[in-house]
């Protein structure tokens, strides 16, 4: 299934598992190959502004990765790591299992949580975002939705105003 809401291939996209009316559009991405928390609106400024690196939305994803980080390496993915496009922001992590970590971020290059693993020597074989703008999946599974409570939809939307 890809993030997308017209795919010119023609494969699956994540706006066929909810009604057509109203047309929805997705916030942001997520890899074909990454699981987890992806926001779908109605509400094109809101979502443009969700989306944009000046709002800083807060973005968690776990990381399975290979071999066991170090707290040097940890501490590195933390202050920012050099990549090909430059250095990204801070991110918070902390351990959550000997090859699994928690990753806290508030930009979204392209593939960057997959980047910046790989650089500090652990790339990853499992990504899930498990929450974005600080909703979580409250145990959804893959492929179900919900619609957002009134008083979530008002926060993102100031969160998108940057009024929160």
């Amino acid at each position: 299934m890809v993030t997308t809401a017209r795919d010119p291939q023609g494969r699956p996209t994540v706006v066929d598992l909810v009604p057509r009316d109203p047309r929805v559009v997705p916030v942001g991405r997520l890899d074909a190959d990454t699981t987890g928390a992806l926001l779908l609106t109605n509400d094109g400024e809101t979502a443009h502004r969700l989306a944009h690196p000046r709002y800083a939305m807060a973005k968690v994803y776990e990381a399975d990765v290979e071999g066991e980080p170090s707290t040097a390496a940890l501490r590195t993915l933390s202050e920012g790591v050099e990549l090909e496009d430059g250095r990204t922001a801070p991110a918070q992590v902390r351990r959550v299992g000997p090859s699994r970590i928690e990753l806290t971020l508030r930009e979204g290059r392209k593939h960057q949580v997959k980047r910046m693993c790989e650089a500090v020597g652990h790339p990853v074989r499992r990504l899930h975002r498990s929450a974005y703008a600080g909703l979580t999946l409250g145990g959804l599974e893959p492929g179900a939705w919900r619609e957002l409570t009134a008083a979530e939809v008002e926060r993102l939307q100031a969160a998108a105003r940057g009024t929160s």
